[in-house]
Parts: C-alpha cells; sequence; structure tokens
C-alpha cells in the first residue's frame, strides 16, 4: 500500500514537471515568433529609410550640380566693361597677373585697358632686361618705353650699307635677339619703322626716293623675322617714314648718321591678350 502510494506521488511530480516545461516553451516560441516579427518590420523600415535617403541624395547631388552649372555660367558670361568685353574668369586671371606689377606703376591704370597694357608690359620688360643689347652696342640701340608702348631705335650702321635696304648678315644675331623678345609675348604687334636722313637718292640708282628706301629697309628686316626666326607675319607691321621725323638736324655727318635709322615699336594687342586669358 505504501509502495503504490509513493508511486502515485512520483508519477504526479512527473506530470506537474511536463506541464510547466511545456508551457515555458510555448511563452518562448511566442517570443521568438515576436522577435522575428519585430526584426522583420524594422529591416523593412531600414529598407524604406535607405530608399528614402538615396532620393534625397539623388536631389542635393541634382541641386549641386545645378548649381556649378550656374556657377560656371556665371564666371564665364561675358561682360562689358570700359568697352572692353571680359568674364570673371578672365579678371581672376588679370588680378592675379597684376600682383607682379609694380604697385606705382598699377596706381596709374585708371581703367581696364590701362591694367590690360601693364600686364603685357610687364611681360615683356622681363624679356628685355640685359637681353637685347649685346656688349658694344649700348650706343647703337636705345629702348624707350613710353607708359605702354616699347620703341627700340637700332642705327643705321648695324642694319644696313649706305643708301643700301640689303640687311647686313652681322645683324642676324642682333635680329635673332629681338626676335626673341617679341616671340616671348604673343599679345603683341611689332611695327618696323624705316628712317632716313635727307639726303636725296642719287639719279638712276635702283631706289627711286628716301620712301622707297625706307619701305624697303622696313621689310627687309620684317621679312628676316618672320621667315628666320619664326615671328608670326599677323603680328607684324611694315611702316616707311623717310625723312620727315629726323632725331636731330640734318646738316652734319654725325646728325645724318643719327637720323638714318630702324626703329621697333612695339604694341600691345588686347584683343589678341585677351583671347590667350579666355585659352588659359
Amino acid at each position: 500500500m505504501k509502495k503504490l502510494i509513493a508511486l502515485t506521488l512520483l508519477s504526479g511530480v512527473f506530470l506537474t514537471t511536463s506541464c510547466v516545461s511545456k508551457k515555458k516553451y510555448v511563452e518562448l516560441e511566442g517570443q521568438y515568433n515576436d522577435t522575428r516579427s519585430t526584426l522583420a518590420k524594422t529591416q523593412l523600415e531600414k529598407e524604406e529609410i535607405e530608399a528614402k535617403y538615396a532620393k534625397i541624395e539623388e536631389r542635393v547631388a541634382s541641386y549641386n550640380a545645378k548649381i556649378q552649372s550656374l556657377t560656371d555660367s556665371n564666371n564665364t558670361r561675358l561682360q562689358q566693361f570700359e568697352n572692353v568685353v571680359i568674364s570673371n574668369d578672365d579678371k581672376e586671371k588679370m588680378k592675379k597677373a597684376l600682383a607682379n606689377v609694380d604697385p606705382s606703376e598699377l596706381a596709374k591704370a585708371e581703367t581696364l585697358e590701362d591694367s590690360m597694357n601693364l600686364i603685357i608690359s610687364y611681360n615683356l620688360k622681363k624679356n628685355l632686361d640685359n637681353s637685347l643689347v649685346a656688349e658694344g652696342e649700348e650706343d647703337d640701340i636705345q629702348i624707350d618705353i613710353d607708359e605702354t608702348v616699347v620703341m627700340i631705335t637700332i642705327s643705321d650702321k648695324l642694319l644696313f650699307k649706305s643708301g643700301s635696304y640689303r640687311v647686313n648678315p652681322e645683324a642676324n644675331n642682333l635680329l635673332e635677339r629681338l626676335a626673341n623678345v617679341i616671340n616671348s609675348e604673343p599679345a603683341l604687334e611689332v611695327m618696323v619703322e624705316g628712317h632716313t636722313d635727307a639726303q636725296t637718292v642719287k639719279e638712276g640708282s635702283y631706289i627711286k626716293d628716301n620712301w622707297d628706301l625706307s619701305v624697303e629697309r622696313s621689310t627687309a628686316v620684317i621679312r628676316i623675322l618672320q621667315e628666320k626666326y619664326g615671328v608670326a607675319p599677323e603680328k607684324l607691321i611694315a611702316a616707311g617714314r623717310s625723312s620727315f621725323h629726323p632725331l636731330t638736324e640734318n646738316d652734319t655727318k654725325e646728325g645724318r648718321a643719327t637720323n638714318r635709322r630702324t626703329r621697333i615699336v612695339i604694341l600691345p594687342n588686347l584683343d589678341k591678350f585677351l583671347a590667350l586669358l579666355s585659352a588659359n
């Protein structure tokens, strides 16, 4: 009887324990399913947020592209200042170039055109210093700078024989140095002026008169600059002044020698300068 009671009690305990474990299992299973459901929902929300963020990024990129496009358009938009057409980009490049110019010279610039001339003149002067006049030529080559126009006067004896327009071969070295100066600054025009003394041309000469001689001498120099030393012909201007712009009286041998000369006038070309700015 005692054994029967003990077995009954033991079975009850076992059954009670089995019932508790199953309940706990069902509870845990429910929590697991809830967690999975929550995770799935969170994943879906994450994907929706990522999709919204991608759209926002796309809109921001589009706005930035529009802003950049408008900025580029504004920078390259041509504007007119003092009858000179220039873009904002070109103005910035000019500011950087003007930073190299002597402040005292820059203070004299009253217009945009003055500023452009100063930049060209600065670039040219850099190449004139100690590069054109060789030893022994100091008395026969004179360089004058009138604001932004450079005038190089070369005595007749360095270039031509008396009464002739054929360039002396000994002048090639000088003309090569001159070509190097001209080629150093693309934004230039170069006028070569021939000047004679007041003596009349001998009757029967192959030269008609001093007009003819002065022009022939100018074009002779220009041909050498172009053909031998690569100066662009569109930069060159030929001019003959005959005897009508003397530096001194023609009544002495020394005076006539002074008046026989070739003058190289270097002029800034503002249109070319602006084209070069825009190309950089």
